[in-house]
């Protein structure tokens, strides 16, 4: 029996080289830069404009002689209004349009005034109105209360006048003569309050559909979103590899090898003058034949590519490895045992003997338990068990996966060399349970895949899943072998390249898309 496997920490191994390429740095770029405009933006608003605000806004600067154009709008005057020599009538709005109301106890005490002031350079100010909105009524008597409204020379003086958000008031004033809009001029005693000029808008003006922060943060996203969907596209059909001419022999993990068969022959159509054999016979036999070829090849690489399910047994320092994907692997069943889920427990004491009949598992019926399991060379096996039994398979008791040939067995158990002879031998004996990577344990007729402790295989869920029976996959390769040389290329090709869709398919996640680049970092 070989010594039980050894709870190993994986070691990071994803070269950051392989996931820095100009796309995924545009990328990451670029959603980061939408993501510091739209937080600056929401302080700016949040944070830097919380402040007490204060706008005005003059919606009315009208001379009253008729033909006097040559400050405000254009006038025509039709009847008398009394005596209106070079009069000149502004109404200005007064709006609290900042995130804060203004109160009385924002007010500074002086000498000269307390309130609001406007001044009109030099102009009399001969009357005034303010209006103010119904809704407003506190407004009002605020403007009303001692010392009040009131003018003064070319001024209109306001008492202390607290403004909820959104709340204004409009003064109407009567002046002795025109006036230009930079000649009027606000002042007042409020505390830590900024004062501003609005622009004033008439019926006749559409208000924008966004305010200028909302324009300029939408601008920015959209040209964010426009990159990464230029990216995406271009994931969507790959720039041509880079190809190369020769042979190159793929051997290693039966469970991966699907998979590497079709993206061999995609590879094959692609690149002229490419051969590329797989010869898949178990992870440790492929680690061994590759170790073997590359002592013989002397100083150069040999074009020969291992995978295994997990990490190279220890003994090979001259072997360089790459995470290609994450592997997933399910229990198969016989039919004729209509069992769908088997907790932790319960598969453990199936492969130490303690469970010999399917009948002491609820729901199955009066069959012997035989356990169909892969050789020693097998990668997938190996993954079973440090992944889900802690220990090693119990000994070898059958050839033939029915009779037992040590009597003293407590179950039958039998090792075949590959997945496919291991389904096949499943789907055909009653009572015999196997494992096998996820694809193959799709559709066979005879078996049917097995939950654990309620957990399916399923790639879709690999990221948030506690499912046990799952591995990474490595290459291996002897040492770096040149940037122009078929095994390069066909690496590249199988761990970046357009053969992630042809992975997936097969089941597995590559280890170069975001979720599977943290799976395969966490080992």
């Amino acid at each position: 029996m070989r010594p039980p496997p050894q709870n190993r920490t994986p070691v990071r191994t994803v070269s950051v080289v392989d996931w820095v390429t100009a796309e995924n740095v545009i990328a990451v770029v670029t959603a980061l830069l939408g993501v510091l405009v739209s937080a600056g933006v929401v302080a700016y608003e949040r944070i830097l404009q919380r402040g007490r605000r204060l706008g005005y806004r003059v919606q009315l600067n009208t001379p009253l002689r008729e033909g006097d154009e040559t400050v405000g709008d254009l006038t025509l005057r039709v009847g008398d209004i009394g005596d209106s020599n070079g009069s000149t009538l502004v109404l200005i709005r007064i709006e609290n349009d900042g995130a804060r109301d203004i109160g009385h106890a924002d007010y500074e005490q002086s000498d000269v005034f307390e309130g609001l002031k406007v001044t009109f350079d030099g102009r009399t100010v001969q009357a005034v109105v303010a209006t103010v909105p119904r809704e407003f009524d506190r407004v009002k008597r605020h403007l009303a209360a001692p010392p009040g409204l009131r003018k003064e020379g070319d001024a209109v003086l306001m008492p202390k006048v607290s403004l909820a958000r959104r709340q204004y008031f409009k003064l109407l004033v009567l002046l002795s003569a025109r006036v230009a809009e930079d000649e009027i001029e606000f002042d007042r005693t409020l505390k830590d309050t900024e004062i501003h000029r609005n622009h004033s808008r008439s019926v006749d003006e559409k208000t924008p559909t966004f305010s200028p922060a909302a324009r300029n943060i939408t601008l920015v996203l959209a040209a964010c979103v426009v990159v990464l969907a230029t990216i995406i596209v271009r994931t969507e059909t790959p720039p041509p590899i880079g190809c190369a001419r020769g042979t190159l022999t793929v051997t290693g993990s039966t469970a991966f090898a699907p998979a590497v068969r079709e993206l061999a022959k995609k590879y094959e159509q692609d690149c002229d003058g490419s051969t590329i054999v797989v010869d898949a016979h178990g992870s440790t036999a492929g680690i061994r034949a590759l170790a073997a070829a590359g002592a013989t090849s002397g100083k150069g690489s040999p074009g020969v590519l291992a995978l295994s399910d997990g990490r190279k047994p220890g003994g090979y320092p001259q072997l360089r490895e790459s995470m290609v994907a994450v592997s997933l692997f399910t229990l198969v069943l016989n039919d004729e045992i209509p069992v769908t889920n088997l907790t932790l427990d319960q598969v453990r004491r199936l492969y130490q003997g303690r469970i010999t009949n399917w009948n002491q598992i609820p729901g199955g019926p009066d069959r012997p338990v035989l356990l169909v399991s892969r050789d020693a060379n097998s990668g997938t096996r190996e993954v079973f068990q440090r992944r889900v039994l802690g220990r090693n398979e119990p000994a070898n008791s059958s050839l033939d996966c029915v009779t037992k040939d040590d009597r003293e067995a407590p179950v039958v158990r039998c090792e075949l060399d590959s997945t496919e002879q291991v389904l096949t031998t499943v789907a055909k004996l009653p009572g015999a349970i196997g494992y096998t990577e996820l694809r193959s344990g799709s559709g066979l007729k005879g078996a049917h895949r097995v939950a654990i402790d309620g957990r399916m295989a399923n790639v879709d869920e690999i990221g948030d899943s506690t499912y046990p029976y799952r591995e990474i996959e490595y290459a291996y390769t002897w040492g770096q072998p040149p940037a122009d040389s078929l095994t390069s290329s066909f690496l590249a090709y199988l761990s970046r390249g357009s053969g992630q869709d042809v992975i997936r398919t097969h089941g597995h996640l590559p280890c170069a898309t975001p979720k599977g680049l943290r799976i395969c970092g966490d080992g």
